[in-house]
């Protein structure tokens, strides 16, 4: 039994961050019901890296385990009323529609609300429900940009590096996902449920309390530099450094033990906070200069026996491989009817009485259609005749 056991999620959202939110709640144990058109959400029709599967292509095989599809067309009468069937039941609604979108449908917050008053109704958006960019994409890299974080490291003068990872996406989701928990709660002590509204744009800036803080309370503009360092903010060496065989990132160590390990006695008669700021581009430049000399593995046991912090720098196959990784069970490995063996991230957080597991993979289209109506109390002839009409899809065709 996981920790939310018992507790149905309705999941009206695509692309990434909604389904990240709604994986993590079926990861703890919430029946996950994917509502999706009778053609696949559209994250089943795009690949991320060419990365296709047989039946479920990578990108939303990663989004979406441990959920149930229900293929079902919201724009046709009756598929919206199968819809406000099972919100009848239900404990979360999560949409990540356009603005506006959810209230032409029908299913935005005041519809459900009167329905089912204890429901937990997470609504995403990118920019807010309102206000002047109310109608901009909300589309990860374009909340990168806008939400200063990619001018808070590389060189001055050369352009913008965005994160190698969907960012705004997955802190989105995360946020979600608590703001969803702590409804939940809320709800458990009063018996009333109430509307989520996240937005991409305030979980971005969110994460950067630091960094925001130092500029709005300390008044400090992000400068970037001549040398690559990692954070506008912090003081050199900050970064990663060649070897004479790859690459491995030290974080602002002590100058004058620096200087002892790689062999530059400048760095001795250096004060760590003021000349490690003011002077960070030539810091940088010495320290790479001796880094090239040693292999990484030779710099790591070095900076490792002087107390320093370095450390490698992985791809994806060092990082699988890793023995704390392995140790961690970080990854999770489960048997899926159509694409085999899956190998994914799992779930992040241990619980010593309600562990997270896989009870399912990613669901093909509407491959638990007629599952999630039999419940809600429809009969095979009335699941027939809405497939026929086509108001929902079972996955048979």
């Amino acid at each position: 039994m996981g920790i939310l056991s018992g507790i149905r999620v309705l999941d009206c959202s695509i692309a990434m961050a909604g389904p990240f939110a709604a994986q993590r709640l079926g990861d703890l144990g919430a029946d996950v019901v994917k509502v999706e058109p009778v053609t696949g959400e559209w994250q089943r029709h795009v690949s991320a890296g060419g990365a296709r599967g047989n039946k479920v292509n990578v990108s939303f095989l990663s989004l979406n385990r441990n959920k149930r599809s229900l293929a079902v067309d919201l724009k046709a009468e009756e598929g919206k009323k199968v819809l406000l069937d099972l919100v009848k039941t239900a404990d979360v609604f999560l949409q990540n529609y356009r603005p506006g979108v959810a209230k032409r449908l029908g299913v935005d917050y005041e519809t459900l609300s009167k329905i089912n008053p204890r429901l937990v109704y997470v609504s995403m958006s990118g920019y807010g429900e309102t206000g002047p960019y109310v109608n901009r994409p909300g589309q990860d890299l374009l909340l990168q940009a806008m939400s200063g974080a990619m001018l808070s490291a590389g060189r001055a003068g050369e352009a913008p590096n965005a994160a190698g990872q969907y960012l705004v996406d997955a802190i989105t989701a995360y946020t979600a996902f608590e703001g969803a928990l702590a409804a939940l709660f809320h709800r458990e002590r009063t018996g009333e449920g109430q509307l989520v509204e996240v937005n991409m744009l305030d979980a971005i800036a969110t994460i950067q309390m630091q960094e925001l803080s130092v500029f709005t309370v300390g008044g400090k503009e992000q400068k970037r530099s001549d040398e690559p360092h990692a954070h506008v903010f912090i003081r050199a060496p900050y970064g990663a450094f060649a070897t004479s065989d790859g690459y491995i990132v030290v974080a602002f160590p002590p100058l004058k033990k620096l200087g002892e390990v790689i062999g530059e006695p400048s760095f001795a008669a250096m004060d760590d906070e003021a000349d490690s700021w003011s002077r960070r581009d030539e810091i940088f430049a010495r320290t790479r200069d001796r880094l090239k000399g040693k292999t990484s593995a030779e710099w790591l046991r070095l900076f490792a026996e002087a107390d320093l912090w370095a450390g490698p720098v992985y791809g994806y196959r060092e990082l699988v491989d890793d023995p704390q990784v392995k140790h961690n069970g970080t990854f999770v490995e489960y048997e899926h009817p159509t694409e085999g063996r899956v190998k994914t991230p799992g779930f992040p957080i241990r619980f010593s009485k309600t562990p997270s597991k896989v009870a399912r993979g990613a669901p093909l289209a509407g491959e638990h259609t007629r599952e999630v109506l039999a419940e809600a109390g429809y009969d095979d002839a009335t699941i027939d005749r809405l497939e026929q009409a086509g108001a929902i899809s079972t996955g048979r065709h």
